[in-house]
C-alpha cells in the first residue's frame, strides 16, 4: 500500500493526509498513479469526463491503462482538489496498451476504437484500410478494463462516432461486513459509499439510535441510513431529497427494511438512489437510479 502524503488544501492551507489508491492491472500487478507533489492541487469546481481519468503505465508489463484521477476532500472546509499526476513518457504505448489511452482522451467502451473511422464508400480495399492491422487487433484483443464494463446497445450514434460513455469505474468487489446491530448498518453503509467512490465519508459521533436514521455525508454527497425495522416512506425520501438540494450534493439512502410502494415511485421520480442491506451487509440496488449510481460510480 502506498505512503500517506500530505495535500494542502488552497482554500484554507490545511494540510490533508492522502494515500494514492491501488489499482489492478491487467498483468496482475498493482498500479498506482505517480503523483506529482510539486505541483499545487487544483480545487475541483465542476466534472469533466476526459478530465476525470488519468493514463497510468504497469511498471511490471507496461500496459497502459486509465484509471480515476486521484482527488481528495479537505476535513476543515469540505474543498476537493484534484493532485496533479506525472504524466506517462513516451508516445508509443507498450506492446498490449490501449492506443487510445490518454490523460486527455476520451474514454473508450465497448463500441471499439476511438480513432476517427472511415466514411463509407472512402476507404481502401478489404484488407488494406486504416480498420486492419494492428487497430482491428486490438478490437479484438481480450481487456480486463473492458470486462468490467456493460456495454449498452446505443454506444454508437448512426454516424459512427462513440457517444458519451457510461462504462462503470473499475472497482474491486466490495467487502461485506456483517450486520449486527444499528452502528454495523450505518458503518457498512459508509464502507460501501467509498466503494462507490466518494471520499472522506463522516459518521456522525456518537452510538447511532436504532430507531432513528442517521445521516452521512461527503464532498458532494448526502446519504441516509435507515436502521429500523419498519420499511422507508415518501416523507423519509423527501427528506434526503431536499438535504441534498439543499447542499447541491447527490441524495442517497439506505434501509434494512426496504422502502413501501410509494416511496420507491416517489425515489424514482426524484432520481434518489435506494439501497436495501441484508444482515450479510451487503447493499442492493432497488431501483434505476441505484443501478446508474454502482455503474458510473461517484
Amino acid at each position: 500500500m502506498a505512503e500517506a502524503v500530505p495535500v494542502r488544501c488552497p482554500a484554507c492551507l490545511r494540510e490533508n493526509d492522502y494515500t494514492a489508491p491501488v489499482f489492478p492491472c491487467a498483468c496482475g500487478s498493482p498500479v498506482t498513479p505517480p503523483l506529482d507533489l510539486t505541483a499545487p492541487p487544483l480545487p475541483l469546481t465542476h466534472r469533466n469526463w476526459s478530465e476525470t481519468w488519468v493514463a497510468v503505465r504497469c511498471t511490471a508489463c507496461g500496459r497502459e491503462s486509465e484509471w480515476p484521477h486521484p482527488e481528495v476532500g479537505c476535513g476543515s472546509c469540505g474543498t476537493v482538489v484534484r493532485i496533479p499526476v506525472h504524466p506517462v513518457e513516451g508516445a508509443e504505448p507498450a506492446p498490449g496498451a490501449r492506443a487510445d489511452a490518454g490523460a486527455g482522451g476520451p474514454r473508450p467502451d465497448a463500441a471499439g476504437p476511438t480513432k476517427p473511422r472511415e466514411t463509407p464508400g472512402a476507404g481502401a480495399a478489404p484488407g488494406t484500410g486504416a480498420g486492419t492491422g494492428a487497430a482491428a487487433e486490438r478490437g479484438r484483443a481480450p481487456d480486463s478494463d473492458k470486462s468490467q464494463r456493460r456495454p449498452k446497445p446505443s454506444a454508437v450514434n448512426p454516424a459512427g462516432s462513440p457517444l458519451p460513455p457510461t462504462a462503470p469505474v473499475p472497482r474491486p468487489a466490495f467487502r461485506p461486513v456483517t450486520i449486527r446491530t444499528a452502528r454495523d448498518a450505518v458503518a457498512t453503509a459508509a464502507l460501501y459509499l467509498r466503494w462507490l467512490g466518494f471520499r472522506d465519508v463522516r459518521q456522525p459521533d456518537g452510538r447511532p439510535i436504532p430507531s432513528a436514521a442517521v445521516d452521512l455525508r461527503a464532498p458532494g454527497l448526502v446519504a441516509q441510513v435507515d436502521p429500523t425495522t419498519a420499511p422507508a416512506g415518501v416523507r423519509a425520501v423527501e427528506c434526503v431529497w431536499l438535504n441534498g438540494l439543499t447542499a447541491s450534493a447527490t441524495s442517497v439512502y439506505f434501509a434494512l427494511a426496504g422502502y413501501t410502494e410509494d416511496a420507491r415511485t416517489r425515489a424514482d421520480d426524484l432520481g434518489i438512489p435506494l439501497f436495501v442491506m441484508d444482515l450479510t451487509g451487503m447493499p442492493q440496488p432497488v431501483n434505476n437510479p441505484a443501478d446508474e449510481l454502482i455503474g458510473t460510480g461517484a
